[in-house]
This record gives structure tokens, sequence and C-alpha cells, in this order.
């Protein structure tokens, strides 16, 4: 994108502030961010920030893109406060997005998640059917309907990406999410300073780990190609978390082993595995994941050595 005024909503936040740091090389950036997990030290100075909620009236709306980010991004925080998500993540979409519409807006991107196909060692592609076991799940689903309300009733590009797995490091924005940052940043944190990480059960779940910097790029494609629907942001590749460790130690030089442990997530809750089939997104405007999992491991490691 070049030359475009644009809105990052959750912008201060871990995807987020990457995404508007990135577009704001070539664009007019504007970011908002309730600053529940996101922190305004995260931008460039070139992003112009404002520290608003999705809930609020008279949002920066006048924009040619809204990039909807904004969340409460985890089952656990959904669980502590069910209605606070659900206003969070679906009332603040919809509030967002007709700003936007009224505004003259008619392109949105915004985040889904890939939980929603619960646990699948095969590719899961956007077609097949899905089954909504927390509230989590359940303010992202309806924030598709509604996106699909409003590219239907109003005609606008309204693209759902679903997410699989992002992480950066501690290195990057992804440091200030603590207990809710990707596994890939706090087990490379706990090995780097000695610590043995602690994985749930056996340590043979696996995750289609996506590095931050390649959501950023889907991000910008699906704006970039005015797409509407729904589509998978993954690589299509999946990696078990013993072997993060074993990638981890081998990049740190280190012998640390892990402690497995009671998974406290009930188990018909839990997503045990994941792995994206990208062929839609793929035909619909050319992606291809470029960071590999070694490269990603690497540079999450870097800041260690």
């Amino acid at each position: 994108m070049q030359g475009k005024r644009v809105l990052v909503t959750g912008g201060a936040g871990f995807i987020g502030s990457n995404l508007a740091n990135h577009l704001a090389e070539e664009n007019e950036v504007i970011a908002i961010d309730d600053e529940y997990l996101g922190t305004p030290e995260n931008l460039d100075a070139t992003v112009e920030f404002h520290e608003r909620s999705v809930l609020e009236d008279d949002l920066p709306t006048d924009v040619d893109a809204v990039f909807h980010l904004a969340a409460l991004s985890s089952y656990k925080m959904h669980e502590e406060n069910p209605t606070k998500g659900a206003r969070v993540n679906v009332e603040g979409f919809v509030n967002t997005v007709e700003q936007a519409r009224n505004d003259g807006c008619d392109t949105v991107v915004y985040a889904s998640t890939s939980s929603i196909y619960g646990s699948r060692t095969e590719p899961s592609p956007e077609y097949m059917d899905v089954k909504v076991r927390t509230g989590y799940e359940a303010s992202k689903l309806s924030r598709e309907r509604y996106g699909e309300y409003f590219a239907n009733h109003y005609d606008m590009n309204v693209a759902g990406m679903r997410f699989f797995s992002v992480y950066q490091g501690y290195g990057g924005a992804e440091e200030h999410k603590g207990e809710f940052a990707n596994i890939i940043a706090q087990f490379a944190d706990d090995i780097a300073n000695g610590q043995s990480p602690e994985i749930y059960g056996d340590g043979s779940q696996t995750r289609d780990f996506t590095h931050v910097s390649d959501i950023v790029r889907g991000l910008e494609l699906a704006a970039e190609n005015e797409l509407t629907g729904i589509y998978n942001l993954g690589t299509g590749t999946s990696y078990d978390f013993n072997t993060v460790v074993e990638y981890i130690n081998r990049e740190l030089g280190t012998d640390v082993e892990p402690v497995y442990v009671e998974n406290p997530i009930p188990e018909d809750v839990y997503v045990h595995d994941t792995k994206a089939d990208v062929t839609k997104f793929k035909k619909a405007a050319g992606w291809k994941p470029k960071m590999s999992f070694k490269e990603g491991v690497r540079q999450v490691c870097e800041q260690y050595q």
C-alpha cells in the first residue's frame, strides 16, 4: 500500500504495532488502542496514536482502509469476563466498521481465528464446517458473520483473516503480552534464562507457527486486493512443542529439558493441533509465507546471544 490513510485498531498491541509501523513507511497511519495489552512504546514516531476504545463514538474512521485487530484475544480473557469479551470483539467490531462506512471507507480487513477449526493435523480449508467451543471462538465467528453482513448489505470489501499461532519473540512487540505470548517466545525466554519451559501434556501438540512479518504482509495483501470473505493466514506447516524446544536449544547452544504438566484447560476446549490450508489466499492474492520456522526461531533467539 502507498499513499493511503489507514486506521489500525488494537494498533499498539503485538500484531497491530507491527502492522502500523510497517504501513507507516509509505502511508498515513492512525493507531488506536485502549492499552489493555498494547503500549504506544511499540509504535514508531511516524504513527499517530490515540488511546481510544473501539466501543467509543467519533473514532478516526475517515480513512481509506481499516485494519481491525482490537480484541480480547484468548480463551482465558473471555472466561474471566464473557460479557466484556462479547462487547469488545463483537460490538466493538460492528461499531468501528459502521463508523468507517458512514465516513466513506469501503475496505476493512479484520482478525479472526483458526481456533474455530478445532484440533486438526490435516490442513484446514475455509469451507469446512466449524464449531464453537469457547466464548472467544463465538465472538470471532460472530465477527465473521457481521463482516459478511457489511459486505453483502453495503457492498463493502470485508476480509476476515484466520490467524494461525502468530509469534515474534520478546525482542519485538510481543514481550508485553506476558503469559499470553506465543509459546515460542515464552519457551525461548525460559531456556535462555536457564529455566525449564512448562509444557501441557506430552508436547505432541502441534501449531502452524506464523511469524508476525508474514501476518503483516498478508493483511496488507488483503487490503491491496480489496478481498472479501474468509481467508487463512498461516504457513501450511506445523511443528510440535517438543520440536520447538529442540530448535531453541540448538540455536542457543543449551540443553534445557522441559517440564511436562497436566493441562489445566478442559480437553474438549483445548486445541491440540492446527495447520492452515492456504490455497484460497494464495489464489486470491498470491500469498506465500516468507519466514521459515528455522529462521523465525533464530530471530527469536537472537536477542539472547
